[in-house]
């Protein structure tokens, strides 16, 4: 009997924004890359020129379209756009940042800070449905890629979803690893799951790397 050969994955947070750098939540809300960004995902890209990547997916907003595109256009390869690689939705946490959120709906921010799994702001997604969402379609993906490799370029949240997935850590787990912009983070999949191989590799970036996370803010 045979089984299904692994898939490799690369998991890569898009470039910085300017509202990375605000520390203001951005969620569905569709900002682009700002000019580090932008020299993040061409460093990226020279990074990785040279890895046998069968297929590039990315979120559809344009922050990790952009980041995708100067990676596969530095391989040959089209970016495949996928929805259901976007960032959490934050609803009316959309836009402010994290002092603005903790100022106008401190008893929601406490939930949100201390990952609540089902808590929901108004208009958004709970840390259930959302994780529920990146898992199943990353496990989509990989599994039609079996025995091959390739690139989700995707969001914060999206990637401590992958984390969790591979290392078993619970949704209400304080985050403990760097989830840094344009870093490349590798994980296998099989039908058991994922599996962690390599995590926040940054040395592509050396002083360009930004996670607006590190105090430990929560998404």
């Amino acid at each position: 009997m045979s089984f299904p050969q692994p898939t490799r994955i690369l998991a890569i947070r898009h470039g910085e924004t300017a509202w990375n750098v605000d520390t203001r939540i951005q969620g569905h809300l569709d900002i682009p890359l700002n000019d580090t960004g932008r020299r993040q995902a061409q460093r990226l890209a020279a990074a990785l020129a040279d890895e046998p990547l069968h297929a590039v997916y990315s979120s559809d907003l344009s922050r990790a379209h952009q980041t995708a595109t100067a990676l596969a256009g530095a391989i040959g390869l089209p970016v495949r756009a996928v929805p259901g690689l976007r960032e959490r939705a934050f609803g009316h946490f959309e836009g402010r940042t994290f002092r603005e959120i903790e100022a106008q709906w401190p008893d929601q921010a406490q939930r949100w800070r201390q990952r609540d799994p089902d808590f929901c702001p108004a208009g958004g997604e709970s840390l259930t449905s959302f994780y529920a969402r990146v898992i199943e379609q990353a496990q989509t993906l990989a599994t039609a890629h079996a025995g091959q490799t390739i690139a989700l370029v995707a969001h914060g949240g999206v990637l401590d979803c992958l984390y969790r997935a591979a290392t078993r850590v619970d949704l209400k787990a304080p985050r403990t690893w760097e989830l840094a912009n344009a870093s490349i983070n590798r994980l296998l999949h099989t039908p058991e799951g994922f599996t962690l191989v390599g995590w926040a590799d940054t040395q592509h970036l050396q002083d360009l790397a930004l996670d607006e996370f590190a105090d430990g803010a929560t998404r």
